[in-house]
């Protein structure tokens, strides 16, 4: 990796292999992203394959940063599109939950109104990508002030994002924790795995948290601080651990685990709901 003057835009010249093997791995997650969600009909986890496009378009950023360093828009792209992916992985992990409390019709164990869960943490995932995003344009200036204004911003997104996620995780585990005391009718059936796929969101939750972490020492220590000055950590604490996130859901879909549900909270019409022992009467959640 070699390095280039201070004053530049980067510390070093973008390394091009490293890119084009993470927009690769990107394209193929994307894709299989796609045709699950597609297949399944499964659209709440839209957001998940617009979030691997986002992570492509940020590293074809460093792709023409590598033959152009001092290229703003190429440093833009993949400034803004890969610190913003996450928070479009964690809309769909927000709403995950949402139907696994109503797939098990379990919604007295949550601490917070099943109505309003998941408007509730989208609704703040959507004002950390915002904050997030304009933080991103204000760094773009290029003016000294709103550069430091832009990382401030930025870290102000970041911090939020993980104490929503931590809130999230907490509400996660309170719910998993009454599920399992006192299980209902049908989070004793078969054809719910729920504590699977909640075991799912505690994995991909840990993961984005990891990242945001990294993200914040990263802020923290300003455009001059060590992980900007080195090409690595990006790769090992960001690519890397977004792609084991999109690998993970891509493998272990919500399509595998939970029944659709309607607005109303049922098992969609054909779906027989077990009883405490995993019998099926032929009974339909929607009647």
């Amino acid at each position: 990796m070699a390095k280039i003057g201070e004053g530049h835009l980067y510390h070093y010249y973008p390394s091009l292999i490293a890119a084009v093997i993470t927009i690769v791995v990107f394209a193929i997650l994307s894709a299989f992203h796609t045709y699950r969600m597609i297949r399944s009909k499964y659209f709440f986890c839209l957001p998940f394959a617009i979030g691997g496009i986002f992570e492509i378009i940020g590293y074809i950023g460093r792709v023409i940063g590598h033959y152009d360093p001092e290229s703003l828009i190429a440093y833009i792209l993949q400034s803004l599109f890969i610190l913003v992916a996450p928070a479009l992985f964690a809309a769909t992990i927000y709403m995950t939950l949402g139907r696994i409390i109503r797939a098990t019709h379990a919604e007295s164990y949550s601490v917070i109104r099943t109505n309003w869960l998941t408007k509730l943490f989208v609704a703040g995932d959507v004002l950390t990508f915002c904050i997030q995003g304009g933080g991103g344009g204000l760094m773009a200036a290029g003016d000294p002030d709103k550069v430091k204004l832009g990382q401030n911003t930025i870290l102000g997104g970041l911090f939020l994002q993980i104490v929503i996620f931590s809130l999230f995780v907490i509400v996660s585990i309170i719910f998993h924790t009454r599920l399992r005391k006192q299980p209902t009718r049908q989070s004793a059936g078969k054809s719910v795995m729920w504590q699977k796929m909640l075991v799912v969101l505690y994995v991909v939750s840990a993961l984005i948290l990891v990242r945001n972490v990294f993200r914040v020492v990263e802020y923290v220590g300003g455009r001059d601080g060590p992980l900007l000055r080195i090409e690595w950590p990006i790769y090992v604490f960001d690519a890397l651990l977004m792609a084991a996130t999109m690998g993970v859901w891509g493998v272990w879909y919500p399509s595998s685990m939970l029944p659709r549900v309607d607005r109303a909270g049922d098992a969609e019409e054909g779906v027989p709901l077990p009883d405490a022992h995993g019998h099926y009467f032929g009974a339909v959640a929607n009647k």
